[in-house]
């Protein structure tokens, strides 16, 4: 597969989001077939910025919940998480309900502190910038704030209109 980097505001064709992932080709064979732009089947408007931004509102009231499949099921099925906290790299459900058994411990609440969405196509967009997560302690109660960078890559599930998170990659910044 090739890397496409993307930058500024775009609006991709289907061939463009296989590459990048971002939509299936069976997507985009029934697209075709109908007559319609890939982006036409997955919703009848472009989402706004705000309407992006609002999906880190709904998966930090998942994390609220504090339960591990609640978060998960803000993914998609084939989902890559690269968490804050882990090492690990998640590739699939198990992994990522893994990893919010041990991050929902701590009690986290997320705050936005810069954001920049990229709205890709009517079933696609990018969230990126920073945030800091509110933490506790689950044997001694301290709280401490991690300031992280963050990705979170969504797509509209066209059966459902669900936004899922795609990819998620979250790292705490290099300079304290």
């Amino acid at each position: 597969m090739r890397k496409i980097t993307f930058t500024g505001r775009h609006t991709l064709g289907a061939a463009a989001l296989i590459t990048a992932g971002l939509l299936t080709a069976g997507a985009a064979a029934t697209a075709s077939a109908s007559g319609q732009s890939s982006e036409d089947t997955a919703s009848h408007h472009q989402p706004t910025e705000q309407e992006i931004r609002d999906l880190f509102v709904e998966w930090n009231e998942a994390l609220a919940t504090g339960d591990p499949e609640v978060v998960a099921d803000r993914y998609a099925e084939d989902a890559v998480l690269e968490p804050t906290l882990s090492n690990v790299i998640r590739t699939d459900r198990d992994g990522i309900v893994d990893y919010f058994e041990h991050f929902l411990a701590q009690d986290p609440e997320g705050e936005i502190d810069e954001s920049y969405v990229d709205i890709l196509a009517r079933n696609a967009a990018v969230d990126s910038g920073a945030y800091t997560f509110h933490l506790t302690d689950p044997a001694t109660g301290e709280q401490r704030d991690v300031a992280a960078r963050y990705t979170f890559v969504y797509e509209k599930d066209p059966a459902t209109g669900e936004w899922l998170i795609v990819n998620h990659h979250s790292s705490a910044m290099p300079e304290g």
